[in-house]
This record gives C-alpha cells, sequence and structure tokens, in this order.
C-alpha cells in the first residue's frame, strides 16, 4: 500500500509568512500602533462598560496573562480620564461639638491644599493679630472701668450692710476666717461726746441672759444680711467676668474677623466648610489667651493641631479623573485606616492620623485591582463589595470590627463613593465568583473578554509588524527586517497551535523580541533578521530542555526502548507530551498488547494499578465498544487482552492515544505487524473516526528527535488526524527533513486508513452477512476471534461433560461475556 495517499503536502506543515505581503524592508519604515490587536470583543466591552454610568456597571476583565489586558485597559482608562473633570478633594478636620467624630468637607479639585495652607497662614496671624488687639490700651482701660464700677458697686453695698450693722449696734470686721459680728458699746466723753467701741469679751459676759440673748438674735440677722450681701457681690463678680470675657470675645471677634471673613468667601460655599470655620472661630475666642501666650513667646508650648486641615485626597484639576491600579489590595491600602502612634506606652491618635486608601484616591474616576492579589488578602472583597453596594465609605480598622472588647477610637465621617472598579483576572476566578458569590452579578455587569488568539489574514499580519515596530522603539532596539517579522508571525502562530491563528499573548512575544535584539547586537548587526529570531527561540528553547534532553540520552544509551524501524506485531509507538510549564515537548513511548483466550475483555494495565486518569479510561471503553460493533454482529466477542504503555512511570491522562491502542490490539488479535518506524497519535469515537488531538507539533518533533538520534531512514514519520494538520507549525528542520524525504507526515481520517498505512494490508470492507474479505486485517482478526471463540466453546463442552448427573447438567452452553462490560465475569456456571 503506497504511503503517498495520505501524506501531508510539505505546504501544510508550516504556513509561511509571505514577506512581500507584508509591504516594508524594516520595522522603521512602520507607523506606531493605536489600539488593541484581535481585541475586537474586549474592545467593545470595554468601551460600553465606561460608557455606562450606572450603579453596578463594573468591569471584570478576563484572560490570560500576557495578553495585553492589564496594559490595554490602563491606556484606555487614561484616556479616558483626561476628558473628564477631576473630582472633588476631601479633607478632615476637627469635630468641634463631636471630637471623636471628624467632620469631612468636599471642596473643588486643588482646594483641599489651599485650605490647609491658608489655615496655617491664619493660625500663624491670629497669633500676632490677638497679641496687639489685648496689648492695645482701649481694652486696658475698658477692662479697669468695668473693675472700677465693680468695686464701687461692691463698696457700695458693703458700706450700706456695715450701716445697717450700726444701727443695731454692732460693727462688722473682716478676719482671715471670715467676718465677724462685734456689739458696740456706747460711750459719753466728759464733753458730752457719745461714741461707740467694740464689745470686749468680759462687757458680754457680764451681760445678762437675756441681753446675750439679744445681741446673739441681732448678730444672727447681721450674719444673714451679711451672706446675701455677699452674694451679692459674687453675682456681680459673674457678672464682672462675664462683662469682661464678652470684651474680650468682641475685641477678639473684631480682630479675627477680617481673617475668617476671607476664609469663608474662599471656602465658605464649599460642603459644610461655613459650618465648621465658624465653629473654628468661636473655638479660636475661647482660647484666645493660648494665641496671645503663643505670640508673645515663640518657645511657649501651645497645641494648635486641631486647628489644621488634614489634606486627605488631593487632585490636580488640570489631571482630569484618577487612575489608581493598587497592586498590594490589603484591607487597609484598599479603604483607609486610622493610625496611632505610641506615646509613653499609650496609644494616641487624632483626625490628623487618618490615612486614605485606594478607594478614596480613585473616588470620581477608576479604580484598578488584579483578582489574584484581591482574593489574598483577609476581608478586601468583602470591603470592596460593601462599598459598592452602599456607594460610601467608612473607615473601621480592623481590630476594632474583630475584636471581643470594643476599643474607643475615632469615627470619622463616611465618604460618599462613585468611581468605576476594574478587576483584571483569570477565567477560573471569574466563574467560580460566579458560582459562590451571588452579589457578584448585581456590581459586576460587564465582562470583558480577551481572547488568547486572533485570525491570521494579512491585515492581522500588518497589525503584528506594527506592535514589532511599536515594541522596538519603545524599547529602544534596533529595526526588525521584513524576514524576521515573518518568522515572529509564524511563531505567534505556533503558539496559538493554529496556522490561521495567531497568539495575543504578546508577553512571550516581546520576550522573543528582546531576545532577537540582543543576539543582533551580540553579533554586531545593524538590523535583526530570520536568524537572529531563530536563534532566540532556540536558545530560550535551549535554557528550558533540560529533562527532555535527559530523556532522549536515555533513549540513544538504550535505557528508554523506542524502536523506530522494522516492524511488529502488538506493538505501536504512541506519542505523549510532557508539559513542564516553562516548556512542552513530546515524548514517544511503546505501547505492546497481548490477546488469549478469555472472557475478560480488554484490560489497560496501567488503569488497574490506577496510574491512568478518567478520560484515559474513557478512551478505553470507546475501544471495547468499537471492537464489539466491528466484530460481535453475528457472534459473541470473547476474549482476553492486555495493553500497556511500556516504561511509564508516572499517571497517564487524556484519550489522545486512544486510536494507537486500537491499532496495537487490533494487531495483536489478527497477528498483522506494524511499522515501528511510524509514530501515532489521535483518538477515536465508536465508529472509528479518528478525532483531534492537542500538541500535535510537540508530538511531531519528539518522535523526529528520536529517529534523528537513531539515524533517518527516510520512512520514519508520524501519522496524525487530519483534522490537526491546520495545527501544524513544524520546527524547521522537520521541514527541511520532509522536504528530503527523510521524514513523513500523515493524515488520516478513520481507523482503516490508519491501518493500511501501518501495516501495508487492505483493513477490509464487510459484506452483507457481516464477514470480511480474506487477507484483509479486519478479516484476519474475525477469523481469529472465530477460533479463539470455538475453542472457549470446547473447552466448556468438556467441562461440562466431566459434571455429574447429581450436580445438574444443561444442554445450552453459557454465552461468553460481552467486551461492552469488562468489569463482568463468566464463570461456565448453568443457569
Amino acid at each position: 500500500m503506497e504511503d503517498y495517499r495520505f501524506a501531508v503536502p510539505i505546504d501544510k506543515l508550516r504556513r509561511i509568512t509571505d514577506v512581500r505581503s507584508l509591504g516594508f524592508a524594516d520595522t522603521d519604515e512602520l507607523g506606531c500602533l493605536k489600539g488593541l490587536i484581535g481585541q475586537e470583543r474586549a474592545v467593545r466591552s470595554i468601551s460600553f462598560g465606561l460608557a455606562v454610568n450606572s450603579k453596578g456597571y463594573n468591569l471584570f476583565v478576563v484572560g490570560n496573562p500576557g495578553s495585553g489586558r492589564t496594559t490595554y485597559i490602563l491606556e484606555e482608562l487614561s484616556n479616558r480620564a483626561k476628558e473628564m473633570p477631576a473630582p472633588s478633594d476631601w479633607v478632615y478636620v476637627y469635630n468641634f461639638k463631636e471630637p471623636q467624630e471628624p467632620m469631612a468637607i468636599n471642596l473643588p479639585a486643588g482646594m483641599g491644599r489651599e485650605l490647609a495652607r491658608d489655615m496655617e497662614e491664619t493660625l500663624e496671624d491670629l497669633k500676632v493679630t490677638l497679641s496687639k488687639a489685648f496689648d492695645n490700651s482701649q481694652y486696658e482701660d475698658s477692662k479697669a472701668q468695668l473693675v472700677r464700677e465693680f468695686q464701687e458697686q461692691v463698696n457700695a453695698l458693703m458700706e450700706e450692710l456695715k450701716d445697717w450693722a450700726v444701727e443695731r449696734g454692732f460693727v462688722i470686721k473682716r478676719t482671715p476666717q471670715g467676718f465677724v459680728n462685734l456689739p458696740l458699746v456706747k460711750e459719753v466723753s466728759e464733753s458730752g461726746e457719745v461714741s461707740q467701741r467694740e464689745m470686749q469679751q468680759e462687757e458680754f459676759e457680764a451681760l445678762g441672759e437675756e441681753e446675750q440673748q439679744r445681741l446673739q438674735r441681732v448678730s444672727e440677722e447681721i450674719s444673714q444680711r451679711t451672706l446675701e450681701i455677699l452674694r451679692q457681690i459674687r453675682e456681680r463678680e459673674k457678672g464682672l467676668k462675664d462683662r469682661i470675657k464678652s470684651l474680650e470675645a468682641e475685641i477678639c471677634r473684631g480682630a479675627i474677623k477680617p481673617h475668617f471673613d476671607e476664609l469663608k468667601e474662599a471656602y465658605g460655599s464649599y460642603g459644610s466648610c461655613s459650618q465648621w470655620l465658624d465653629q473654628l472661630a468661636e473655638d479660636v475666642v475661647a482660647n484666645f489667651s493660648a494665641f496671645i501666650a503663643a505670640g508673645r513667646d515663640d518657645n511657649a508650648e501651645v497645641d494648635f493641631s486641631k486647628y489644621q486641615v488634614n489634606v486627605f485626597v488631593s487632585n490636580d484639576p488640570a489631571q482630569g479623573a484618577p487612575v489608581i491600579r493598587e497592586t498590594n489590595p490589603t484591607y487597609y491600602n484598599l479603604v483607609g485606616k486610622v493610625e496611632y502612634e505610641s506615646r509613653q506606652g499609650y496609644l494616641y491618635t487624632d483626625f490628623k492620623k487618618i490615612v486614605p486608601g485606594a478607594i478614596h484616591k480613585a473616588n470620581g474616576g477608576f479604580l484598578v485591582l488584579e483578582a489574584e492579589e484581591l482574593f489574598r488578602h483577609f476581608m478586601s472583597w468583602d470591603a470592596l463589595k460593601r462599598v459598592l453596594r452602599t456607594q460610601e465609605l467608612s473607615i473601621e480598622n480592623l481590630g476594632e470590627q474583630l475584636g471581643f472588647v470594643p476599643v474607643s477610637s475615632l469615627r470619622p465621617a463616611p465618604i460618599p463613593v462613585d468611581l468605576k472598579v476594574v478587576i483584571v483576572g483569570t477565567y477560573w476566578i471569574y466563574y467560580l465568583l460566579n458560582i459562590y458569590d451571588p452579589e457578584f452579578q448585581k456590581i459586576f455587569k460587564i465582562k470583558a473578554h480577551f481572547d488568547s488568539d486572533m485570525p491570521r489574514n494579512p491585515e492581522t499580519e500588518k497589525l503584528l509588524a506594527c506592535f514589532v515596530a511599536n515594541f522596538v522603539k519603545k524599547e529602544g532596539g534596533i529595526a526588525f527586517d521584513s524576514e524576521a517579522v515573518a518568522e515572529v508571525i509564524e511563531w505567534s502562530c505556533r503558539l496559538s497551535e493554529n496556522q490561521d491563528r495567531m497568539s495575543t499573548q504578546f508577553n512571550r512575544i516581546a520576550e522573543i523580541l528582546v531576545e532577537s535584539t540582543a543576539w543582533a547586537k551580540m553579533e554586531r548587526s545593524a538590523k535583526v533578521g530570520r536568524d537572529h529570531v531563530r536563534k532566540a527561540i532556540e536558545e530560550k528553547i535551549f535554557r528550558s530542555n533540560l529533562i527532555e534532553e535527559r530523556l532522549r540520552r536515555a533513549f540513544e544509551e538504550g535505557f528508554i526502548r523506542v524502536d523506530t524501524e522494522g516492524r511488529a506485531v502488538g506493538q505501536i509507538n504512541g506519542l505523549t507530551v510532557v508539559d513542564m510549564v516553562d516548556h512542552a515537548f513530546g515524548h514517544p513511548v511503546r505501547i505492546t498488547a497481548n490477546v488469549f483466550m478469555g472472557q475478560e475483555g480488554v484490560v489497560n494495565i496501567e488503569r488497574e494499578v490506577k496510574m491512568t486518569g478518567p478520560i484515559h479510561n474513557k478512551g478505553l471503553l470507546t475501544l471495547q465498544s468499537y471492537l464489539g460493533r466491528k466484530y460481535a454482529q453475528d457472534m459473541p466477542l470473547s476474549l482476553s487482552a492486555r495493553i500497556a504503555f511500556e516504561q511509564t512511570y508516572s499517571g497517564i491522562e487524556g484519550d489522545s492515544a486512544s486510536s494507537t491502542e486500537l491499532y496495537c490490539l487490533i494487531s495483536a488479535i489478527a497477528g498483522v505487524p506494524l511499522r515501528q518506524d511510524v509514530a501515532v497519535t489521535g483518538s477515536v469515537d465508536q465508529f472509528g473516526n479518528v478525532q483531534p488531538i492537542g500538541g500535535v507539533n510537540e508530538k511531531i518533533e519528539g518522535f523526529f528527535r528520536y529517529c534523528k538520534a537513531k539515524g533517518l531512514s527516510g520512512t520514519q514519520g508520524v501519522m496524525i488526524p487530519v483534522q490537526n494538520v491546520k495545527n501544524l507549525m513544524l520546527h524547521h528542520d522537520v521541514l527541511d527533513a520532509v522536504k528530503e524525504g527523510k521524514f513523513h507526515i500523515w493524515a488520516v481520517e478513520n481507523i482503516d486508513q490508519g491501518l493500511e498505512l501501518l501495516t501495508g494490508i487492505q483493513a477490509g470492507v464487510p459484506a452483507e452477512d457481516g464477514s470480511y474479505p480474506e487477507g484483509t486485517v479486519h478479516g484476519l482478526a474475525k477469523e481469529r476471534l472465530k477460533k479463539m471463540l470455538e475453542k472457549l466453546k470446547e473447552s466448556k463442552k468438556g467441562a461440562n461433560d466431566n459434571v455429574s448427573e447429581g450436580e445438574g447438567d444443561s444442554d445450552s452452553d453459557e454465552e461468553p461475556m460481552d467486551v461492552d462490560d469488562p468489569a463482568g465475569s463468566d464463570d461456565g456456571e448453568e443457569d
């Protein structure tokens, strides 16, 4: 049987870029790239999401790392933000009525720092102004006048009290212990003049009891009157203080009024600033002595911190809306915090230690977060959801929320939040959130999906060339010629594993650009050429393929047995892919099958020892179904078969070797040898159709390198599913070997075509009675199965003849096990 029927044409093994269609000699001729390449769906989604300002229309950007998702979203947000007005500034100030609840004041962009600066200047001015105001002689004269009036009133009251006491025969004297009432004694001089003197104690005691009691009553009456007068004096003294305070307040208000009028004129119309300035002015009036002390003595220790302004969020009015990318979204970095300072063992805080978070900074603009980082930090996701749900943000320290004992702390006024949040994440995070978080769809209504590849056509090839030009200019590298760009385009197709698609993993493409430039510079080349790009790719692979080289060395030294020549019954070369994350490579593996008489069906040895995964096991059951359909339509299928992946010592998963196993099994049943210079890959369905697989390039190149190590015979090659032809972007070494006729690539559609290629014998088409032509593969296989069935029946009959009549007999044979039930058993017992 000729092989050329299934040979893949050389031009189908790698889609070569037409250099002439690119239309340039080198990348210096190309302009800068504008926009994103090959992501129309994502671009439209992002554009719509940014245009909708309703609640809940935040964006979740889905895609693989390196697809340009973060770079594009940041550029797009920056462009949108420049066209938007700058949001308000926010400041926190001391709340004179509720000191534990600092006030939040919003001001036009840029005015927050102006208010803070003006307040600092005003404080300094007030120290001087108040000192001068109270150094004025008018103040002293007014104060002295008030004191004199008070003294006159006090003297009048005291004189009135004394006169009233004298009329009652007593004199009032002030002592260190208080006022004392002393009786008076009248005396007449020789000249007839009447005078009064204080009664001595002996004279009082000499008086009669009645007189003493009378004097005592009068003294008590005077004492009561004295207390009343003293109360009046205290009230007048209090009134004096109030009048002095009013005087001082009047002078203070008059002195500070121009300063606060300027502040209110500049800031009073914004938010609650006017209210706060009024409260601040009253507090200055109440504490003017501190300003006077500070004005007279520069070294005076006076705390004016409560009059300062904490510029919480400040925006530049010329820069538009903010775009904040928080790369470390811890709880405090997102929602802000109240910091504490240790002073002599005590924790101290005030409104100036309120620190903004990324949400505050992005308020009125855009906040960009990375999903993996966001979910790595405790409480960050819950805090973000709460803010987006309530549209306001209150700063609450975690210790207060999670502590068992409530701690007194500041409770800053909440700030209203209006921003667009963009989360950049992978597919699995997006779908996990959809499944497990019922609020996710309510607050992230826009999904921007970045594809992993894009169509390959002349337009996109030119766009990728523009990307190369743009990247080179940005990095300050040397130009790429058109052939080098063509090689990069082909490398992009290799990454996407499709001739008609190009990868959008621009980070991996950029790595090749950087390394190609480096190799060109080391060779002192004026431009980057095709050879430099190939060199970069080869060296990149070399840095990561140590494991591949060790496996190949083990093959060359005979430790791993893979036959690349001759024919063998029940043996075939399968192909696997080993993925080391940074490098994937193909590795051939010898698959063997033994068939013998029995009823166990097909048994995979790896499955029995639990080295296979569910997908691989599914492929094995598909083989059993195919055998039943092919050979058991007119007779029961009775056989035992063992299939093994030789020299494999780790888990096996996937069904890409199911067709390979089937070829091997049919060979063992029919006794027809298979070519060992051919490696096979492809899955199979129940009808014998060969189905596509992944990693086709790595598998072909893996077997090619093994054959090359042993020496290319000219007959060796790989058989693949026909659907995988469009996935071929083979290495140049493989292409050269195929061109020279030293290696071959065949593509088949079904098992029969594969059998003919592997055996050189017709597969065989069944007749109406289900029989196959003699000498065909299927004919030989069915003939062998018939013989095995007959021998099995004879063995059963002989066993039944040896059974005694007392044990029962039967004149009907037990039907052998159906191949579709490998787990079943048939011990030959009669019904």
